[in-house]
């Protein structure tokens, strides 16, 4: 009967520790599976997932047959077509389509009988791929006779220009993140950059010509660094070189108020459609919608031409100011017209194209398992309770304007990295126990099995 009982107790602990193998395989396979990204590469964020299948159909079935996408309120990419069977290819991948009259040989062609008439300071325009149409808008200092002469072009273009009248005026924002001073005026920090030896402040060129000193405050005692490249009119971005040739700690993190600043992780171009972000040293943190691409506006100095037109607000002192969304770097303040109170249009210079004309590199934060980094926030309004990827910056200097000092990271102990269920240790740990348990059981056997033998040959041979 002892004998039975034990035989039974070695059966099961043999199976269980079987069980236990294979359980402990099969967790180790999925913490594999879903291991994140090598901190070298970029995140994918949704918006970014939805922009690139609307180009990636609008770039296959060409400008003839399309007229833009954009992200639906559903969050899936919509792309405007022109005939039913560009309308089933777009559904076969996924996507919606949106029948439309106009493709975008026929919003460009407008766009560019625009740009060749005479030039009025105080309007813009940009092609509204959800209506189908190239919206002119000219501000309160735009005189009656030019905005006659301008709907007169309008209706010659076609019925497809809209024309509106916007209360306030077309301005850059002199005057961010950070706040950075010189003898022209206030500007924010927008990101940090660097061409692999120097780092520098990416911000906007109307903030000041080149030779401009920026200092970190109002008396002109903290310098921070000097202008060394400008592109404004035409474009809207400069350069800013650090005294120091170094950004900081914190280098990729940008101040959003109330000590928090989000860690930039990435950098890209917006769509139509998708929430962002923006930070300056005079509104703080404001959000909205990006409503048109490849924008024109003529401002007062110049005509600056492939901004990113939103509905967020901003106020003189923000120009330069990132914009981003889901901690992905997209634009910095140019102008626009309205405030914060109000409300009004901002456009943004996308960082791509300047990064690319400068030959410079976002400095970006390491992505890591669990840190928050590049994750959007859900809530209907920015707060430093709901930001993407939001950290305690500590003492901030502009440029290097929010360092993570203190940010809690997911190294902690040893203990918890090896019981996180999202890590491979849990598994390693039940395979480990239960291979103990196998040769436990074996070892058992065996000297049970010896011990038997013992007393058989000695009640056998005396």
């Amino acid at each position: 009967m002892r004998h039975a009982r034990r035989r039974m107790v070695r059966r099961v602990t043999r199976l269980a520790a079987v069980g236990g193998l294979l359980l402990g395989g099969a967790m180790v396979t999925q913490a594999v599976a879903s291991e994140p990204a090598a901190p070298s590469a970029l995140p994918r964020t949704t918006a970014q997932s939805a922009a690139d299948t609307g180009s990636d159909l609008v770039s296959r079935l060409g400008t003839a047959r399309t007229a833009g996408s954009w992200i639906g309120a559903d969050g899936r990419p919509v792309v405007a077509v022109t005939d039913e069977k560009a309308a089933a290819q777009v559904k076969r991948a996924g996507a919606t389509a949106k029948m439309v009259e106009h493709s975008m040989k026929d919003l460009k062609s407008a766009t560019g009988t625009l740009r060749s008439a005479p030039r009025v300071a105080g309007t813009s325009w940009a092609m509204d791929y959800r209506t189908n149409e190239v919206v002119v808008r000219a501000d309160s200092t735009v005189s009656a006779a030019d905005w006659s002469r301008m709907t007169e072009l309008a209706e010659r273009i076609g019925g497809f220009v809209r024309m509106e009248r916007t209360e306030g005026t077309f301005t850059t924002r002199v005057n961010g993140a950070q706040p950075i001073l010189s003898t022209g005026g206030r500007c924010s920090a927008g990101f940090n950059v660097t061409d692999g030896q120097t780092d520098f402040i990416l911000t906007a060129g109307h903030c000041g010509p080149t030779g401009s000193v920026w200092f970190a405050d109002n008396r002109g005692r903290t310098q921070i660094g000097k202008t060394v490249e400008q592109n404004f009119p035409g474009a809207d971005f400069s350069l800013v070189r650090y005294d120091s040739g170094r950004a900081g700690d914190g280098a990729e993190v940008v101040a959003i108020g109330n000590g928090n600043g989000v860690r930039i992780t990435g950098v890209a171009d917006p769509t139509v459609g998708q929430r962002v972000f923006r930070s300056g040293s005079t509104s703080g943190l404001r959000d909205g919608t990006v409503t048109a691409l490849n924008a024109t506006v003529n401002y007062p100095e110049g005509t600056v031409t492939g901004l990113i037109e939103t509905n967020v607000c901003a106020e003189p002192g923000d120009s330069g100011g990132p914009m981003f969304s889901e901690g992905i770097a997209l634009g910095v303040t140019s102008g626009g017209s309205g405030d914060c109170t109000v409300g009004g249009t901002t456009y943004f210079q996308p960082v791509t194209k300047a990064m690319t004309d400068l030959g410079v590199q976002m400095i970006v934060a390491r992505q890591q398992a669990g840190s928050g980094a590049g994750q959007q926030s859900a809530s209907p309004a920015p707060s430093a309770a709901a930001t993407q990827g939001a950290v305690a910056p500590g003492a901030a200097s502009p440029g290097s304007s929010a360092p993570a000092g203190g940010v809690s990271t997911t190294a902690g102990t040893l203990l918890a990295r090896l019981t996180d269920t999202r890590n491979i240790g849990p598994g390693l740990l039940v395979i480990g126990g239960s291979l103990i348990a196998l040769v436990a059981t074996r070892y058992i056997r065996a000297e049970q099995d010896r011990k038997a033998y013992q007393r058989h040959y000695s009640a056998t041979w005396g």
